[in-house]
């Protein structure tokens, strides 16, 4: 194995050509893209239906083609998983990526054609690596393993032909034969659905590997890496894998949990940050000095951007590449070659940088709070967060906060429960400090919080850890890709929490 690193770094730099091509004309990139979508799917059930065989421009796309939330496509899909192909999409669809991003007890199946696969996912996810070897030329990243803590892997069966399962499983079932010689754990571990026995078989599989990069949502790592070191009694992962160099990300901030894993880790590492969901790969961090990740307009997936004050509206505005601004909430609207037409993912995204253009993920359409005019996003609480954290020396694992409404008693507020890793010498400060910190990131929060008069200051309570934990396990939700809803502009959430906390006492 020593000898393939100088050889995947050369086949790296040799393979930067292509990105350089799309980096440099991405408008052009996103056309031809939709030219192919387009054509390839003229002679499906959808393409008859939209008369895509005349369709020869993006603005004749936009016309003729409603944009779809999933409730909008689920039908034809539902076609598809009953065996019915030709219907979104002209290959055959054989596997359905669940998702599992958000609490909510209906679930999502998202088509994942063989053009999905190899054209988006598996593509980007090598270019992602090219792009590591690009910054970083000596790596050593493939003398050892990658890790991998994906979702709940189980895979169903829905005929002979069709399978589903969360999008690690989807992609573990269909990774080239050469992945089991690179990747930890074995497959039958990776596979198991019962997430704590899952997490001891890996620490335990996985102590003696050469381990060199980690890939996984934040909070699943952290338990992982606490349980390896209590096996060890090591001070450090740093100890356990000395040869550790990476740790890719995505699904949720990272902001709350970088200073947890230096901690944990004891020695720099490189942080990438990928934004890679069921419905397709995004966009990935190709600079570590660069603010957001640089977006793929190459991978089989046509985007548009919708000004989020369009939502809602019966014919909501979308833009190109061509008009989109820095600092600006826009929801992400796709056409994907896995037959997702004109299709709003939920989630909301922010340019960075519009040479290259470059994004961060700033919420979710329904993940929020604006009660009082006040449009919080997570982007802003994450930060806060991390800010409090700096100034009270204080960890925190996870959080959740959704408005208190105006009463006899009072104004409204915000509600915060936070689970603390290391809570900081005065609550009150804490809470002092994020509410300082949103009136600098939100001048809509600043304005509310004026003299108390719309908006007082944020509640905080501190729960026990494992709270979110157990909250989602009797949810039926723990493990994977499953994540702790950040803001909620109602108060199901809390109140459920709360109430679970009441019941244990």
């Amino acid at each position: 194995m020593k000898l393939l690193s100088p050889a995947i770094s050369t086949l790296a730099r040799m393979r930067m050509w292509r990105i350089e091509a799309w980096k440099q004309h991405p408008e052009a990139a996103q056309r031809e893209v939709l030219q192919n979508l387009v054509t390839s799917a003229q002679y499906t059930e959808f393409g008859r239906k939209y008369q895509f065989n005349s369709l020869f421009n993006i603005r004749d796309f936009k016309k003729a083609v409603p944009i779809h939330e999933y409730d909008d496509l689920k039908p034809y899909i539902q076609r598809i998983m009953e065996g019915e192909q030709n219907i979104l999409w002209n290959s055959p669809i054989n596997w359905f990526a669940k998702s599992s991003g958000t609490t909510s007890d209906k679930s999502k199946f998202i088509p994942v054609s063989d053009d999905s696969l190899e054209d988006t996912h598996f593509k980007a996810a090598k270019d992602v690596l090219t792009m590591y070897y690009n910054n970083f030329p000596e790596s050593s990243l493939l003398t050892g393993k990658g890790l991998v803590i994906g979702g709940s892997h189980t895979v169903h069966r829905l005929n002979d032909e069709t399978h589903y399962g969360d999008l690690s499983a989807v992609l573990l079932q269909n990774s080239p034969f050469y992945g089991k010689w690179i990747r930890t754990p074995e497959l039958s571990i990776a596979l198991m659905d019962e997430w704590e026995a899952k997490i001891e078989k890996i620490a335990r599989q996985t102590i003696n590997e050469n381990v060199t990069s980690i890939s996984g949502v934040p909070t699943w790592t952290i338990v992982l890496f606490r349980r390896i070191l209590e096996i060890t009694g090591k001070s450090s992962i740093s100890e356990v894998w000395p040869n550790l160099e990476l740790y890719i990300h995505g699904g949720v901030s990272f902001v709350p949990y970088r200073e947890h894993f230096d901690a944990l880790i004891g020695k720099p590492i490189h942080y990438v940050e990928t934004y890679n969901a069921s419905e397709g790969f995004f966009a990935a961090q190709d600079d570590p000095e660069a603010d957001g990740m640089l977006l793929f307009p190459d991978y089989g997936i046509f985007m548009e951007f919708m000004p989020i004050e369009e939502y809602g509206n019966a014919e909501p505005r979308t833009i190109g590449l061509n008009d989109v601004e820095t600092g600006k909430n826009y929801a992400l609207v796709i056409s994907t070659n896995g037959g997702l037409w004109r299709y709003l993912i939920g989630d909301t995204i922010q340019f960075t940088s519009l040479s290259p253009y470059r994004i961060r993920v700033s919420g979710r359409l329904k993940h929020y709070i604006n009660a009082f005019g006040e449009e919080l996003i997570i982007d802003n609480s994450d930060k806060a967060i991390a800010t409090a954290c700096e100034q009270t020396g204080a960890m925190v694992n996870d959080y959740t906060a959704a408005p208190v409404y105006f009463n006899e008693s009072g104004n409204g507020a915000h509600e915060w429960l936070v689970e603390f890793e290391k809570e900081p010498d005065s609550l009150e400060h804490f809470q002092q400090v994020l509410d300082d910190a949103l009136k600098q990131l939100n001048s809509d929060y600043e304005a509310k919080r004026h003299k108390d008069i719309a908006l007082r200051g944020p509640v905080l309570h501190r729960v026990e850890k494992g709270t979110f934990a157990e909250w989602l396990r009797q949810k039926g939700k723990l493990g994977g890709q499953h994540k702790v809803p950040r803001l909620s502009n109602h108060r199901q959430y809390v109140e459920e929490i709360m109430a679970m906390i009441t019941s244990q006492r």
